[in-house]
């Protein structure tokens, strides 16, 4: 693990640290090495054939955020089936400690089994664990908004009342991209306001600022923002 360790450290970019670390306040910048993440996915693919990689996967908590990331990559790299993918991926969320690492991954294995995916969605967004709630609600985003998109998701969602803000931007993120890419199911939400004030507006923020959203609609839903 400590030859792992050395090979972040020779990859550093110390500008890029400095640069990352802002975007992740509540992260302690002394355990940002700076390490970009094509750089990062290159040497996860590397280390996917190395014998010690199952090691590597079993030492957790990581010291570093960069090996949480590899960490993330590698489960990327060699869950070949969807069980494989849920399993580590389940023995990983609990030591997710940022958003940046728990939106940096998905499986492609995933995608094998949406059905039961659809329910480790459910099973993660009820988690006391922010990233792995978190982790539910992106996956949900990324997987179950176009032909796999299920309505009670949108009324699923909106039970979710919580004060804490990596959660409700992810509410917030899944909502705009519902506006987007389900607009006639997702707009009665906004219409009745059965959002939390904070995450009605800002989905509403969210989605008006994309491009894949004509002037008329983007008009009308300023006009719905709670004052």
């Amino acid at each position: 693990m400590k030859t792992i360790e050395a090979r972040l450290f020779a990859l550093q970019d110390l500008q890029y640290r400095d640069f990352h670390s802002k975007l992740m306040p509540d992260h302690d910048k002394e355990l940002v090495i700076g390490v970009r993440t094509p750089v990062l996915r290159k040497l996860a693919k590397e280390l996917a054939k190395e014998p010690f990689c199952e090691e590597f996967l079993k030492e957790l908590p990581h010291k570093y955020y960069e090996e949480n990331n590899l960490h993330a990559y590698l489960i990327e790299n060699i869950a070949k089936t969807f069980d494989d993918a849920v399993r580590l991926t389940e023995e990983f969320l609990p030591y997710i400690n940022n958003w940046a690492t728990c939106d940096t991954f998905s499986p492609k294995a995933f995608k094998k089994d949406l059905d039961a995916l659809y329910d480790k969605t459910l099973e993660w967004m009820n988690s006391t664990h922010v990233y792995t709630v978190r982790y539910g609600i992106v996956t949900q985003l990324q997987y179950f908004l176009e032909d796999a998109f299920r309505a009670e998701m949108l009324d699923i969602m909106a039970e979710i009342h919580t004060e804490e803000y990596y959660i409700n931007m992810a509410i917030a993120w899944y909502y705009s991209f519902a506006l987007i890419k389900q607009y006639q199911s997702t707009i009665p939400l906004f219409e009745e306001q059965r959002l939390d004030k904070w995450v009605h507006n800002k989905s509403l923020q969210k989605a008006i600022e994309s491009y894949r959203i004509d002037k008329e609609t983007k008009d009308y839903l300023r006009s719905l923002k709670i004052k």
